[in-house]
């Protein structure tokens, strides 16, 4: 896979866990990014940590990369390109896809080490 443009948004991010039963909230919306994923252990919410109220079980400190797409539902090994090198540099993720393109997070405090993982790995990131 030839090298991608990530864009790096400005917002820190967090990945939020509710029940499963429990309606999507308004806060979980974002101009942004927002990922509400509901499966039947849980509701799962990503979205800036802004707007997370204090009460709500998250992971707090991620950062947001976005893949320039739209990419092709046939293509093959975008996501891995990102993934292969930032596990081989010990750097853990989330991965989001939509139907244009994928999001990784990973967390603030490995944010300059994954970029330069990026970079080495031929890939061009767009800081804010």
């Amino acid at each position: 896979m030839p090298g991608l443009v990530l864009g790096l948004l400005a917002e820190d991010f967090s990945v939020c866990r509710l029940l499963p039963s429990e309606p999507v909230p308004l806060w979980a919306g974002s101009a942004v990014f927002s990922s509400v994923t509901r499966t039947a252990d849980e509701l799962s919410i990503i979205c800036p940590a802004a707007q997370v109220p204090a009460t709500i079980q998250a992971e707090k400190g991620w950062r947001l990369l976005k893949f320039t797409g739209p990419f092709d539902f046939g293509a093959v090994g975008v996501l891995a390109s990102v993934t292969e090198p930032l596990a081989r540099a010990g750097i853990s993720l989330l991965a989001v896809s939509t139907f244009d393109t994928d999001y990784i997070l990973v967390k603030a405090g490995r944010l300059d080490d994954a970029l330069r993982t990026l970079e080495a790995a031929g890939h061009q990131v767009i800081r804010p």
